[in-house]
C-alpha cells in the first residue's frame, strides 16, 4: 500500500515559502499532489511508497483569470526526483505554468549480503531483498535473482550495495581458440562434431566455429565448451 510520510508538514513548509514570495498556486494544491502520486503509481509498479513535496514557484506576473485548467507532466519527464507539473489553463485564458515539486520513491531492490569481489558469479544465497530510494539509484536496478545467472561483476560491491545491470557482464562459457563440440542438427537429423572457436560468448549468445574439415558455422554457446547449430 503506498502512502506519502510527512505530508503535513511538507505542506506546511511549501505554503510558507509560496506565502513569503507572494505567488499564488495556478490549481488547487491537493489537485497538484493527486495528480503527481497517480503518475507515479502508474509509472512503476514495483515502487512501495513515495513522499511528494512541492516546492516554491518562481516570481511571475499575475495570471489571467481560468475557467478551468488541466495538468500535464512534461514530454520524456519521469514523475520522481527533482519534476515540473504543468498547469494549462483551457477556459477562459491562455497561459502555462510549471509547478516544481520532489518526489521520492522506494521500492524493493536485490541489495548484496556480504561483500562481493569483482569477478564473482552472484548467486541467490549472495544477495537478499531490501528496500532502497530509487530515487537516489539509476534506473537500472536488479529485483529478481534469476537475473543474475550467468553472470559476474565486473566490480566490487560492499555489503547493502543495491546490484544494477551495469554491475553484470555475461560469463564467457567459449573463448576464442578453445576447443568445442558441435551439436548439429537439421532436417531429419543430428550429429555430434569438434571444432575450434572463432569467437568467444556467454550462455546463448553466438559464436562462430571452425570445424575440423575447414567449415566455418555459426551456432549457440552452450556452457561446457558446447555449440549447438541448426541448419
Amino acid at each position: 500500500m503506498r502512502r506519502l510520510p510527512s505530508l503535513a508538514l511538507a505542506a506546511l513548509a511549501w505554503a510558507g515559502a509560496v506565502h513569503a514570495q507572494g505567488v499564488p498556486l495556478p490549481a488547487p494544491e491537493a489537485s497538484l499532489r493527486a495528480f503527481l502520486s497517480q503518475q507515479v503509481a502508474a509509472a512503476s509498479p514495483q515502487i512501495t511508497r513515495f513522499d511528494v513535496q512541492l516546492l516554491p514557484i518562481a516570481a511571475r506576473a499575475e495570471l489571467a483569470p481560468c475557467g478551468r485548467t488541466e495538468l500535464f507532466m512534461p514530454a520524456g519527464a519521469r514523475p520522481w526526483g527533482r519534476v515540473a507539473v504543468g498547469v494549462r489553463c483551457v477556459e477562459g485564458a491562455a497561459w502555462t505554468v510549471l509547478v516544481p515539486a520532489s518526489v521520492r520513491t522506494w521500492g524493493v531492490a536485490l541489495v548484496a549480503a556480504a561483500p562481493l569481489a569483482a569477478g564473482a558469479v552472484p548467486g541467490p544465497e549472495d544477495v537478499r531483498e531490501q528496500e532502497v530510494e530509487l530515487t537516489r539509484e539509476p534506473a537500472n536496478v536488479l529485483r529478481d535473482a534469476a537475473s543474475l545467472q550467468g553472470r559476474s561483476l565486473a566490480r566490487a560491491v560492499f555489503p547493502g550495495q543495491p546490484l544494477r545491470a551495469d554491475m553484470l557482464r555475461v560469463v564467457q562459457v567459449v573463448q576464442a581458440g578453445d576447443p568445442v563440440r558441435l551439436r548439429i542438427a537439421g532436417a531429419g537429423f543430428s550429429v555430434n562434431a569438434t571444432g575450434q572457436a572463432l569467437t568467444a560468448g556467454g550462455d546463448g549468445q553466438t559464436v562462430r566455429v571452425r570445424t575440423d574439415f575447414g567449415k566455418v558455422l555459426t551456432g549457440v554457446a552452450r556452457d561446457g565448451r558446447v555449440v549447438e547449430v541448426v541448419l
